[in-house]
């Protein structure tokens, strides 16, 4: 009996002590959201195989009349998104994270090299980006109030493309859509700032690669703008363009 009393009143005092060291390990933990606004760089869609032929490449293997290959060549202009994410501080100067990324509204706008002119040959597409990421943030020496990092992570990345029309003086061609997952990654450095104990405002700048953005196998059509024809239908192959970004980030985070 006597030593179950002492055994008690040794836990006891052991949580007592640790108390202080539980409640301050709360903070470790942290949740954030925030916007961003990404800014894509020049890509172009080309075939997945240019020898295909059935289904039928859509751009071949030729050059066009400016001598590169023949392609659409344009970008996916400036592209909003939000993120959602969840910490941990593992010490002073190292932090892991977990975070998801939805871009809704991606738009791509470009040009065909198919024509020696300087005619309509006008491409555009919409599409949206979901990505899934684990990442690690290092701090770096402190600027007065702020406090300065850089870090890096990778995951996944789902991106859906809308039908793409290829506007032509008479006609339109249509290229179906399509889906895909790839593997992501970013790079990023930024400041941060704390209106109070428990939240953080994070101003950072990040560089994104989420991947390949292709259009699918399938059934396309070339239309002729004054109706003159029936909709001519195609079987077409996969084409595909790479989606990379640089933008900025304003996140909030919240420790608990």
């Amino acid at each position: 009996m006597r030593m179950s009393r002492l055994l008690s009143a040794y836990v006891w005092i052991a949580l007592v002590a640790a108390a202080p060291a539980i409640a301050s390990a709360q903070t470790d933990f942290y949740v954030r959201s925030g916007l961003a606004l990404d800014w894509s760089q020049e890509t172009r869609f080309r075939d997945k195989d240019c020898a295909s032929e059935s289904p039928a490449a859509l751009y071949s293997c030729g050059e066009g009349p400016d001598g590169a290959p023949q392609s659409s060549r344009g970008d996916f202009g400036a592209i909003p998104g939000f993120e959602l994410g969840v910490g941990y501080v593992a010490v002073s100067f190292l932090r892991l994270e977990a975070f998801i990324q939805r871009r809704p509204n991606i738009s791509f706008a470009g040009r065909t090299n198919f024509l020696q002119t300087t005619d309509r040959q006008e491409v555009s597409a919409d599409a949206s980006a979901l990505s899934g990421m684990l990442a690690a943030y290092v701090g770096l020496p402190r600027l007065g109030p702020l406090s300065l990092f850089i870090g890096g992570g990778g995951g996944l990345s789902r991106i859906a493309i809308d039908e793409m029309q290829m506007k032509f003086p008479q006609t339109t061609t249509i290229v179906p859509g399509g889906r895909r997952v790839n593997l992501a990654y970013m790079a990023t450095a930024g400041v941060a700032t704390s209106p109070s104990d428990n939240v953080m405002l994070d101003f950072a700048w990040r560089y994104t690669d989420s991947g390949t953005v292709e259009t699918s196998k399938g059934k396309g059509r070339v239309v002729w703008h004054d109706g003159s024809k029936e909709p001519l239908e195609l079987d077409l192959a996969e084409t595909q363009a790479n989606l990379s970004s640089h933008g900025l980030r304003v996140f909030l985070r919240y420790a608990f």
